[in-house]
Order: C-alpha cells, then structure tokens, then sequence
C-alpha cells in the first residue's frame, strides 16, 4: 500500500502544476487564451503605478529607456519631426526597439505602444512616399484607392516599428479659412464617410496580421466647424447640427472597427471636448458602441481650463470625461502624480481607471505585441519603394481636378518645340508636399526624395521638346507653345495656416503671372494648395487651371494629366468661393460659387472642327514651331512651315455631314509659293482641302483664306500639311475653321 501510495503521490506531483509553475506561465502571456481573458488576467496582476502609466504617452524625447521601464510608461509617440539621426527606416526600426526592449523589462513585461501621425504616407521619415493630402484624396472620389493607400501605409509604418497611426482625419471642413483644410477629405459628411476604408487599409483583415497598424478616428468631434475657421476654436452648432454634419464618418468608422480615436481641441458651445462627458462617454462609447481606447491630443488636456499649465482638476476631469490615454509629450512625470493623488483621493474612480486599461491593453494583445513586441524587418524594404510610388503617383493624377480649358489648351502636346515652366512650386518637393512633411510645419526644397512637378514635365515631352525653367518667369517670349505656372501656397500645418484675412495668391505668384502673360503665351496654372484659393478676378486672364492641391512626392503625376497620359477624373470636394468674403461657403448654403462643389471639368473626347480651332493647339508636329502673332488679340500662331512639316489634331468630329469649306488665317513673307493641305488619319491620307499659301506680304500680315472642302464625317485625326513649293518657309498659320 505504501508503494502504490508513493507511486500515486509522484504522479500527482506530475500533472498538478506547483504554485510556481503557475507563476511562471499566466494566462496573459498564452497566446491561445481568448483577448478578454488575457486582459482579465493581466489586469488583476497591475499595480495602481502599472495602470496609470500604461494611461500615459510621452514623446521619445522626453524619456529614457530607463524612464520607461521605471515608470511602467505605456506609449511613446514622435512629434511632428522628432526623429531619430540619421532619418531613415532602419534608424526608426533599431530606436523602436531600443524603446521596446525597456518597456519589456518591466515586472509585468507589457509592450508599448509607438503612434506617430502618419496623415499621408509614413511622413516623418526622410525617404518614405509621401502621398496627397486627404484633399486630394478627397478628389478623386476613389475609396478602394484609399484603401489600398491606407495598406501602403500601414506597411511603411510597420518596416519602421511603428504600430500606431494618428489618422485618418475625418473633420468635415467647412470653413477654407482653417489651417487643416487639407487634412479633410471634402466639405459634406458624405465626404469623409466614404473615405473610412482607410481605416480598412490600415488595420487590414485583423490587427496581428503582418503590416496591420492601429488606425485613428480624428479629432472627436466637430474641429472643421469652428467659428471663422479657427483652429482649437469654437464650433457653436446645434446638438442637431453637430449629429448632422460632424458624426456621421465617425460612426462609420466605428462599424469599421476603428482601433482609437482621438479628441479634438476644439470647443463646442464653449466646452472644451477634453472634458465633455457627454460626447466622449454618452455618445462616443455608448451610443455608438466605440470599444476602442480614447486618447488625448498634443498637451490638449491643459486647455480645459484655459489657463498655461495642466492641474490636479484637469488630469480628473479629462479621465472622468472618458479619456483612456493622455498625451502629455514633456510633462509625463507630473501627469503620472496628479492621476495617482486623484485616484488615492477618490475623485477619480478605479473602475475608470481599469476601464481604460482594458480598452489599452485590448488592442496590445490584438496587434499581437505580446508575442511579436519588435520590427518586422521584412516591410522595412517596403519604406519608399517602387510599388508604394507608383501608387502615389496614380493618386496624384486622379486626383487632379480641371477647372478650366479654354480652347483645349490642355492636354499639351508632348512633342511641343519649347514648353516654359515658372512658379516656386514647380521645382520644390517640399512645397508640393505641403506641412506634415519630414518636419511639423513642412518645409522648401528637397526635404524628401521624390519627382518635383518640373521633373515630371521633362519626363512627359518627346526628347526634342526644349523645357525652359525659371522661377520667376524671366527669359520666356513668344517663342513658346505654352506656359505651365506652378503656384499657390508654401507649406504650414494647423493653427500656423488658419488665413482670418486674405485667400489669394502672394505677390511672388501675380509676378510671376504677368510676367508670363505678357508673351501672349497661352498660360497653364498647375495650382498647389491645401485648399480653394480666392482666384476669380486672374482666372480670365488664364488658359487653363488645374487644382493639384498637394499631391506629395510624385510629382509626375500631375504632368501625367498635363500632358493627356490620363484624362483628369478629379471632382472638387470643396466648394470653391467667388471671393473670400463669401466664406465659409458650402454646398446648399443658396450662396453663388465659382465652381460647385463636385465640379470637374473632362478633356471634350472630340474637338468640334466648326468652331474656331487654334493652330497652335496640336497634340502632335512635325518641324514647326510656335510665335506670338503681333496683330492685336490674336495670340499665337504656328510657324516655320516647310513642305513636309504639319501638325496634328486629335479626335475632330466632322459628324454625318461633310464640311464644304475650310477658312485658315495665314501670313506669309515667302515668295516659295506652296499650299497648306488638310488630309485625315496621316501626313499622306485622305485630301479633304488645300489652302494657298501664297505670300501675304509679310509674316505678320494676316488674311483669312477660305476654300472647299469636301469628304470629311466621322472622327478623325486632322493633320495640316505643308507641300510644294521652292524650298523654305512657307507660312505662318493662326487659326482654321470648317463650315457646311
């Protein structure tokens, strides 16, 4: 009996696992337990210490890794360029997990958690794709493209470490008089709303898959609806109002699944939402159904009361509000004391407080942090790759919204003789990305690699295309097919950009502007802006206007739409004012704009050869070359005709019934005789007219010679054909029209 005793106590001891045992593998640390029980477990295990620091994020250089181990502190995040040296993806991925490694070397071993706002692509760090800010994206009225921006992102993100993303913003900017305009996706909830699926791209299927981050509802609720536009301002709606326009992109993100949101510092009716119970606990969590964690903006909790310097009350009154997590950059150590002394004093409760660390440490175990807690070095090659670029580039160009072409100016043609490019955007990376770029407030020149708006032109025309680059528009002449205007405004970010006067452009862009208009050239305006600008008393004076909004580091794609590689799809999502007194204008407020909101005007598919159609607007040349006309008004003409050079004109719909005459405006000094031919589909096809083109008297003595015209219908490519002749030049040509 004894031995049948022994032998059953040894096996006892075999399966019953000792208190130690025990000890050393706690249900959190089981990957296989479900995330609630994890939670439970860990939960019960903390210390008042362990839990407020997991409710405190501080900025990386604030801290030590010591400090983060010490004080248990449960995120870091990097401020508008706060990065580490040298800047690159491998920089950010080895910093992480330097910073990963103290917070794993707490008693309890939980991850931090690393945000950075990464608002269009992984934008702090030097070599990432930059892509359009949300206004752009906001044109193109693409939600499967954002999405896969959104994916693009989160594995930038990831290759670097990071596992939290400040964004998408989803503010219903109503007012252009506002700094962070360009970080709303349109004006109406609709806007914003269908744009949610970046949330999709960012998180992916679920969080713990490789290349998911957390996504970022932003900012809770109503900062596009301030009073005059003021950034942290005061939205002073209605309860109705602010459900109405402001709530809808966030309820959808929270059916999307949205990890966390943050607040706003903005005011409603006067009550910082830092401290407004109702629309973070009611409404938020409640009503909605957010089961994600709620945190702070940049120092925003110290705005409560209005006074420099957060207090004991305001620590309180933004956890009793329903805050989970503070962003508190510099002032950590204080931030910890104050919600420690308010929970031992009773003010704020501990169900508060483990509320908030069971929303915190949910999406810790649902990113898989505890068993996956550093880089994933395989999406660190994925930082600014080939791939990521050519997406950016595809936004850029859907992104573009044409808001004028007057006589199909646009799209230039690729094999134009001389193309002159001016503006203080054209050549600047930085300005073309706007704020949120490598540093907070962005910044001029190459701060990032990628195409500026210039280097994308060059690389659009024909090899033989001369393209003359000057700032300022200095050495342009006559000569010229056309003029591309890169402008509009330098780089700024939130209240920095809030403009309460004037909208227009700067004195630096109406230089520019006359200068180019002077030569008679026709003028291309490529617009960069984070939002509408108040521009209708120059648009008679220009050919063309292409909102580019800011479009990032892949500048070829605006010269993909420039250059008729692709038609412009871009509609607006903001309302563009008559002037800036009009604002704040919306769709549905009776006010008259200068273009609707949704407007995008199309490349016509056809040119209508009954109306006037303007030599110098071909798509296509042979020889010749382009002039400013000296008779008054007449603009440019085509000129250099030899025999055998032409120009071509795409897409001329003649319709069922053939022409019977043709009227081309001409000069000529020559005495070589020859005739000016119009043949469909090539330089040799069908003759539908042949036009004298016997001396004027002089090349710049115009006439208009009409002559018959005769087997043209349907669509065809027009071509204009020198022949004959003695050899030289034998006319100067401004304009042909077809009649029946």
């Amino acid at each position: 009996m004894r031995k049948f005793l022994a032998a059953a106590l040894l096996l006892s001891a075999a399966v019953i696992p000792t208190p130690a045992a025990a000890a050393a593998d706690p249900i959190y640390k089981d990957p296989a337990q479900p995330v609630a029980a994890r939670v439970a477990d860990l939960l019960g295990r903390m210390s008042l210490d362990e839990k407020v620091g997991q409710m405190t994020q501080a900025e990386r250089n604030a801290v030590s890794n010591a400090d983060l181990t010490n004080f248990r502190i449960g995120s870091l995040l990097s401020g508008g360029g706060s990065a580490p040296s040298p800047n690159n993806a491998t920089s950010w991925a080895n910093m992480y997990d330097d910073f990963q490694r103290a917070a794993l070397a707490t008693p309890l071993g939980i991850p931090m958690i690393y945000g950075v706002d990464a608002v269009h692509g992984h934008n702090n760090v030097v070599g990432a794709t930059i892509f359009p800010h949300n206004i752009g994206l906001g044109a193109t009225r693409d939600p499967a493209l954002v999405q896969r921006i959104g994916r693009a992102t989160a594995e930038e993100v990831s290759g670097t470490g990071i596992d939290w993303d400040f964004a998408p913003c989803l503010c219903v900017a109503r007012n252009d008089r506002w700094g962070r305009t360009y970080e709303s996706f349109g004006e109406t909830p609709q806007d914003a709303t269908s744009m949610t699926t970046m949330i999709a791209g960012l998180q992916g299927a679920k969080l713990s898959d490789p290349g998911s981050v957390l996504a970022t509802a932003k900012h809770w609720i109503g900062d596009g609806g301030t009073t005059g536009g003021t950034d942290q301002g005061n939205t002073q709606v209605s309860e109705a109002e602010l459900r109405a326009t402001h709530l809808p992109p966030f309820r959808e993100a929270v059916a999307r699944g949205v990890g966390s949101v943050m607040i706003t510092y903005s005011s409603w009716n006067g009550t910082k939402l830092h401290g407004h119970k109702y629309l973070i606990t009611d409404v938020l969590k409640n009503e909605l159904g957010f089961g994600g964690l709620v945190v702070s903006d940049w120092n925003a909790i110290d705005q409560i009361d209005g006074q420099p310097g957060f207090t004991p009350a305001e620590v309180r009154d933004s956890i009793n509000a329903g805050l989970d997590m503070i962003m508190v950059p510099s002032a950590w150590r204080t931030f910890i004391t104050y919600l420690k002394q308010e929970v031992q004093a009773g003010r704020v409760p501990m169900s508060r407080i483990d509320d908030a660390n069971r929303r915190i440490l949910t999406k810790k175990f649902e990113l898989g942090l505890f068993e996956k807690p550093l880089t994933d070095r395989a999406y660190t090659p994925t930082v600014g790759n080939a791939a990521h670029r050519a997406l950016a580039r595809e936004a850029v160009r859907k992104s573009q919204v044409l808001l004028k072409n007057q006589n199909g100016v646009l799209p230039l043609p690729k094999t134009a003789s001389k193309i002159f490019v001016a503006g203080k955007s054209a050549d600047n990376i930085g300005y073309q990305s706007g704020g949120w770029t490598i540093s907070w407030q962005g910044g001029s020149g190459p701060v990032t690699p990628g195409t500026t708006v210039l280097q994308g032109i060059r690389s659009a025309v024909s090899s033989s295309t001369t393209v003359t680059y000057n700032r300022n528009g200095t050495g342009i002449d006559g000569t010229y097919n056309a003029a591309i205007a890169v402008i509009g405004e330098t780089p700024y970010t939130e209240g920095a950009g809030d403009r309460p006067g004037s909208l227009g452009l700067d004195a630096e862009d109406v230089a520019t502007l006359n200068t180019l208009r002077a030569t008679g050239v026709p003028v291309v305006v490529v617009l960069v802006s984070g939002r509408p600008l108040d521009i209708a008393a120059q648009l008679p004076q220009w050919h063309a206007l292409v909102a580019a909004w800011l479009p990032g580091t892949e500048g070829n794609g605006v010269a993909d739409v420039l250059f008729g590689d692709h038609k412009p799809t871009g509609t607006l999502p903001f309302t563009w004012m008559q002037s800036a007194s009009q604002q704040p204008i919306n769709v549905g407020d009776g006010k008259t704009p200068l273009f609707p909101h949704g407007f995008g005007a199309q490349f016509p598919t056809t040119q209508n050869p009954y109306n006037i159609i303007g030599a110098s607007y071909y798509d296509d040349q042979r020889g010749t070359q382009v002039e400013r006309c000296t008779d008054s008004g007449c603009g440019q003409n085509v000129g250099y005709l030899t025999p055998g050079d032409y120009v071509a004109y795409a897409d001329v719909d003649f319709g069922a019934t053939p022409p019977t005459s043709v009227t081309t405006r001409l000069a000529s000094g020559s005495t070589a005789g020859g005739t000016l031919q119009f043949r469909l589909d090539s330089p040799t096809g069908p003759l539908v007219a042949t036009v004298s083109a016997a001396s004027t008297g002089g090349w710049q003595t115009w006439t208009s010679r009409t002559a018959a015209a005769s087997g043209a219908t349907g669509v065809h490519r027009l071509y204009l054909v020198a022949t004959g002749g003695t050899g030289g030049d034998l006319a100067n040509v401004n304009w042909f029209q077809f009649a029946r």
